[in-house]
């Protein structure tokens, strides 16, 4: 199978070259890795000259953005100039963060996994952060049917019916849900080991933390699922903090009448998932 890798990457001179590598190790290459320097100031733009004359697969795209780092539109609007140099000759495609260790047959199995189960339409493996001691840890939410944003692939099919990805914070949670409204499964495979050199939102602007209620709000779960969805956030952190920013994230995006990121139609099925979800756990 083909694939495209598209990588956003702003200041990531820490950890560009451990992932490009990575990905060169690969079992199945990628045909083509569009490197987005999106507006980096430090050594990032000299790893991705270097790894662009290693090979011809590697390609560089400047960008200029902002340069706060919050989650979602920084990202997705790099990935999205990306995409924009791309043809559609693929089998599925990826997004891939610059913080990431893949294993050598990561994307061989994910190819065999869109081979088999035509219905699958994301497909990823499980992200491990060091621990204090050095050690590799599983870092996943509480579902384990969910693919992280930092390294997920999609087919050709699902990813034109989703119509990409949102330029907004909740991408990574609404992509799946659409790809289940549009009749696509998700597929985790634990034996994915991701080694993940960043812990999630290291690096993010401190004004992200009101963000992720915006998300509940524009996503159309309605309060009461929203409270439910904080909380298990919170209880998983272990920060309450986590449960009073959502619901205020999402009570300010309702009074500032924000825009939605899916059709009413598209919200009524999310609704009756998470429900179904929900449900399906308590009883």
């Amino acid at each position: 199978m083909k694939y495209y890798i598209i990588l956003p990457a702003h200041n990531e001179e820490a950890f560009l070259a451990a992932t490009l590598s990575a990905v060169l190790q690969q079992t199945l290459l990628p045909q083509k890795v569009i490197i987005v320097n999106d507006n980096s100031t430090d050594a990032t733009e000299n790893i991705i000259d270097d790894f662009v004359l290693q090979n011809s697969i590697f390609q560089k795209l400047n960008t200029t953005s902002s340069t706060q780092h919050l989650p979602g539109s920084k990202v997705i609007n790099a990935f999205n100039k990306g995409l924009a140099v791309l043809d559609a000759n693929y089998d599925f495609i990826v997004k891939l963060d610059a913080d990431i260790i893949l294993p050598s047959t990561y994307f061989d199995r994910i190819a065999s996994i869109f081979r088999s189960n035509p219905t699958v339409g994301i497909a990823g493996g499980f992200a491990y952060e060091q621990d204090a001691t050095g050690e590799w840890k599983l870092n996943h939410p509480m579902n384990k049917d969910h693919v992280r944003g930092a390294f997920k692939a999609y087919t050709k099919s699902c990813f034109t019916q989703i119509k990409g990805l949102r330029n907004a914070m909740g991408w990574d949670t609404v992509d799946e849900l659409l790809a289940q409204y549009n009749g696509f499964t998700i597929f985790t495979d634990d034996s994915l080991q991701v080694k993940h050199l960043r812990p999630t939102g290291g690096a993010y602007n401190k004004q992200a933390k009101l963000l992720q209620g915006k998300a509940m709000f524009s996503m159309r779960y309605g309060f009461t699922i929203s409270c439910i969805a904080s909380l298990k956030m919170a209880l998983k952190q272990k920060r309450m903090a986590v449960f009073f920013n959502n619901l205020k994230g999402y009570q300010i995006a309702k009074k500032e009448k924000l825009p939605f990121l899916v059709t009413p139609k598209e919200g009524n099925f999310i609704r009756h998932l998470r429900w179904t979800t929900i449900k399906s756990k308590l009883f």
